[in-house]
């Protein structure tokens, strides 16, 4: 703890377990009924399961959904693999394997390893970011696992969807220092006010508390880079989208200049039977006043499933 965390009141750090899958530990933790069917949901790129606020997880909870969070791995509390070392810069934004340190692929089954320690068959699954591009390879890798999916402001891999806004890309790629708290803020600050939802003001002290309670939790930018490296490494998933055979919705913000909305359109196209919510005036984030429209989407989805 720095001297500026000092006499400050630190927000409570979620309690987590693990599951080990493979080389890593998976952090996760348990919301809802142990009875209810189970939703899991994955945070995107070097967020952390935090992300996934509490008050929606209630939302979630009370629609009769047992809520799983995960942090990926090389985010919050799950393995991070310094040893895998940083990629290079032109590998990493080019999608060059050199170096690779994981997949998606890799990210998926550790999600199914989180459902094997609870003992789970199958759950719907949600992610959002990066976060649903690893839900897609998660029902493409381990289809008897995912009862539904819900794929939020992502996109299949195709590379005419990869890039970003310019000014978006450039708020993505700045270095926000994490070595003091209150400059990690202010730089969650001045990403959030380029990527947000320009119709839907966001509550700038809750994100602050959620970006205080990840800053202790622990902030690893060269597992970030490992995780874009992957993201940019996967293979286009339409083909594959297009051979399952569960019930699908995607949500996407008509303001999304990171996954521009076009990377959703392409993901309903690719799913069969997929449904499709834009969103006016919605960016990459998850606004607040839209939770009860998201929470109706994915209950059901998950009622097709039944």
């Amino acid at each position: 703890m720095t001297s500026e965390t000092i006499g400050r009141s630190v927000p409570a750090i979620p309690e987590v377990e693990f599951a080990k899958v493979g080389e890593v530990e998976i952090a996760y933790d348990v919301h809802g009924d142990p009875d209810d069917p189970v939703l899991l949901v994955i945070p995107g790129l070097g967020t952390q399961m935090v992300y996934w606020d509490l008050p929606l997880i209630e939302l979630l909870t009370d629609r009769g959904f047992r809520v799983v969070r995960i942090d990926n791995r090389d985010n919050g509390a799950s393995t991070v693999l310094r040893h895998k070392g940083k990629p290079a810069l032109p590998a990493m934004m080019l999608g060059i394997p050199r170096g690779l340190a994981y997949t998606l692929g890799d990210m998926a089954a550790d999600a199914a390893g989180v459902l094997d320690q609870l003992g789970v068959e199958g759950a719907h699954v949600l992610g959002y970011s990066m976060g649903g591009m690893i839900a897609q390879t998660m029902a493409i890798d381990h289809p008897d696992r995912v009862l539904s999916l819900t794929s939020m402001m992502s996109r299949t891999g195709a590379r005419t969807d990869a890039f970003p806004g310019v000014k978006e890309l450039a708020a993505l790629m700045r270095t926000r220092p994490t070595d003091s708290l209150d400059s990690y803020l202010a730089g969650m600050d001045a990403l959030g006010a380029v990527i947000g939802s320009p119709d839907f003001p966001s509550d700038k002290a809750r994100l602050r508390e959620i970006a205080t309670i990840a800053w202790h939790r622990g902030i690893h930018l060269d597992g970030t880079a490992r995780q874009l490296h992957a993201i940019n490494c996967q293979p286009k998933r339409d083909q594959a989208l297009s051979r399952l055979e569960i019930p699908a919705v995607v949500l996407h913000g008509a303001a999304d200049r990171l996954v521009f909305p076009r990377g959703g359109r392409a993901t309903a196209r690719a799913i069969p039977d997929a449904e499709l919510r834009i969103y006016e005036g919605m960016g990459h984030d998850i606004p607040e006043q839209l939770w009860p429209q998201f929470v109706d989407e994915i209950d059901r989805v998950a009622q097709r499933a039944s």
